[in-house]
């Protein structure tokens, strides 16, 4: 199975596309961020976004793209909106490539991976870099966070998701299998 994980951002938004190969761990296959410019016009870095996400879907064809949900914070409305406008280019695009979406809260990525709804990007970064055996931190944050998205999916979809926890992170399969 093959899944693009995405954390859609307006400034940064987030890929990382893994396999999950039957009765193996999950393997990164690409990941990167689609960035665009804060001084060009709002219409112009959606198609910027939904160019960047068309290239990635037609170079890799996952079978389902995972998309991290909206978090809001009343303090912070306009971030939401403008987070909403990436996010829904993220689904149309994968749509309009015939592509199978599901979507996941921030909390439940975390909790799926780190067995803690609330943990810090830094931990994030820090789990993905060990998990894939990276020399470092996955940067920006939101590369992280977009194969944890996918992490997540693999984890709650695949018929095989224990025995990839368990070749994964072996102490840590038993108390996650409960919470997923």
């Amino acid at each position: 199975m093959r899944i693009l994980g995405i954390d859609p951002g307006l400034e940064r938004t987030g890929y990382g596309v893994i396999d999950v190969p039957a009765g193996a761990p999950p393997q990164l296959v690409e990941a990167g961020v689609i960035r665009t410019r804060t001084t060009d016009p709002l219409a112009g870095r959606l198609m910027e976004i939904a160019s960047g996400l068309a290239a990635v879907l037609a170079e890799f064809k996952p079978e389902t793209v995972a998309v991290e949900e909206l978090y809001s914070h009343y303090k912070h409305p306009r971030t939401a909106i403008l987070m909403g406008h990436a996010r829904g280019i993220a689904l149309v695009t994968a749509a309009q490539a015939g592509v199978e979406v599901v979507s996941y809260p921030a909390t439940n990525v975390k909790k799926s991976l780190l067995g803690s709804g609330h943990a810090a990007k830094e931990q994030v970064q820090r789990t993905i870099q060990g998990l894939f055996r990276l020399k470092s931190p996955p940067e920006p944050p939101d590369v992280a966070d977009a194969l944890a998205v996918a992490l997540c999916h693999a984890y709650r979809t695949s018929r095989v998701a224990l025995a990839a926890r368990k070749a994964f992170a072996p102490g840590l399969a038993a108390s996650r299998a409960k919470s997923v």
